[in-house]
């Protein structure tokens, strides 16, 4: 790594931070895809698109649908061409607003702020001011999860960094938490500040954090918030399965693998790329390699040897999952603890005990554009084949033969 506690940040600009002059073959699959899972009535992207329901596929849950919007529309932030009929600002301020009336977790404000900053909009008043609340009680915090957190911290830093200079003042509050009850010895970040469910962190939790480490240690130059981004990442590269496989549930007391399952498409060519770019920036060894080695499981180079794509929809499936565990959590629970308990580390299982889900959800085609709306360096993974295929009109049957659900 290219920084040290005692040093000035040494900061490398990204290839391609310009942003390109048009689209990837990538990023119009994303945004072809996104059409399918459009609202029109309710004016935002769905919760799920389910893949093996063709007749009513898209499913709506309000509070998820909202926060998935925002999400999506942080990744058109980076996009160079977006289709004539999309209203970034109307999209954003009717499902910003919603956030004040549903049940949503903290950090889809997060989300708000970070999108709001990005696409250079204002944030509804309604919207700020329950922030501040939040922001200005710090008892609350203790029922942050590391998404809250992470969310929270990244979108005050990009509001910052675009002149917001009101919320810069709780930068540093938020970091410090951050630093002082979800960093763990072992280089990787607790789940929650405190209690039993703190130590059982998933791969979203470093992802979140790692990102906000880093963006808050650009912004201030704190070399101590890069040195934790820094060390998070390579510890996770290390981790990394045989095959590019970012593992899902981690002991983040000891650093070890709980569970790889499920293994997550969006993780591979989406959130991984996300962070990934960042330790790239910063000169983490391996980063590049560990994010085509992640993206590549999608194209097919995984245990079922199959591609996670559905080019005739512009979709992909959402994950690889033990067989039994489509419908319930329970035995993925009692595994995590058992293996803490028993100090054992999660491996891959056998190829034949493993299927996949069956369904899409929005945010995922959201990280594909932001983590490649302005990549111009990785064309062996942007300008794919499989990327180029001709998508079907809308509305039109998945292939009875050779479909990727198949």
């Amino acid at each position: 790594m290219m920084i040290s506690p005692n040093s000035g940040v040494k900061f490398i600009v990204p290839a391609g931070a310009k942003g390109p002059l048009s689209n990837s073959p990538l990023v119009n699959y994303a945004l072809r895809g996104l059409e399918r899972c459009w609202l029109p009535a309710e004016r935002r992207w769905s919760h799920v698109y389910h893949l093996d329901r063709p007749a009513s596929p898209n499913e709506s849950l309000p509070h998820s649908d909202v926060f998935y919007t925002l999400n999506v529309l942080l990744g058109m932030s980076r996009v160079a061409k977006l289709p004539a009929d999309i209203d970034l600002p109307e999209i954003f301020y009717r499902n910003a607003i919603r956030l004040t009336a549903l049940p949503v977790r903290k950090y889809a404000f997060g989300m708000a702020l970070w999108a709001a900053a990005e696409l250079r909009l204002p944030v509804p008043e309604p919207v700020r001011r329950e922030l501040k609340a939040v922001f200005s009680d710090q008892s609350r915090w203790q029922a942050f999860r590391a998404q809250d957190l992470g969310m929270l911290l990244t979108g005050v830093i990009a509001q910052a960094r675009e002149g917001e200079k009101e919320w810069l003042c709780f930068a540093d509050p938020l970091y410090r938490f951050l630093k002082e009850r979800f960093h763990g010895d072992s280089g990787l970040f607790f789940d929650a500040p405190s209690g039993f469910r703190r130590r059982f962190a998933s791969f979203a939790t470093q992802t979140y954090l790692s990102i906000a480490c880093y963006q808050y240690g650009e912004f201030t130059g704190d070399a101590s918030a890069l040195v934790m981004a820094d060390t998070c990442v390579r510890d996770l590269i290390a981790l990394q399965g045989p095959q590019g496989e970012w593992p899902w549930f981690f002991d983040a007391m000891s650093g070890r693998i709980l569970d790889f399952y499920e293994i997550y498409s969006v993780h591979q060519y989406g959130m991984a790329p996300a962070l990934l770019e960042w330790a790239e920036r910063f000169g983490r060894r391996g980063a590049r390699d560990a994010l085509v080695r992640g993206f590549n499981w999608v194209l097919g180079h995984n245990q079922l040897g199959r591609t996670m794509l559905v080019p005739e929809l512009s979709l992909t499936i959402r994950s690889q999952v033990r067989k039994g565990e489509l419908t319930t959590k329970a035995p993925r629970v009692l595994r995590a603890i058992k293996n803490v308990w028993l100090e054992n580390g999660g491996e891959l299982i056998d190829s034949q005990d493993v299927g996949v889900r069956l369904e899409c959800r929005s945010y995922e085609l959201g990280w594909i554009l932001w983590s490649f709306g302005r990549r111009t360096d990785l064309q062996d993974l942007s300008h794919h084949v499989a990327f180029e295929q001709s998508a079907c009109p809308a509305g039109s049957e998945p292939r009875s033969n050779g479909s990727a659900l198949g």
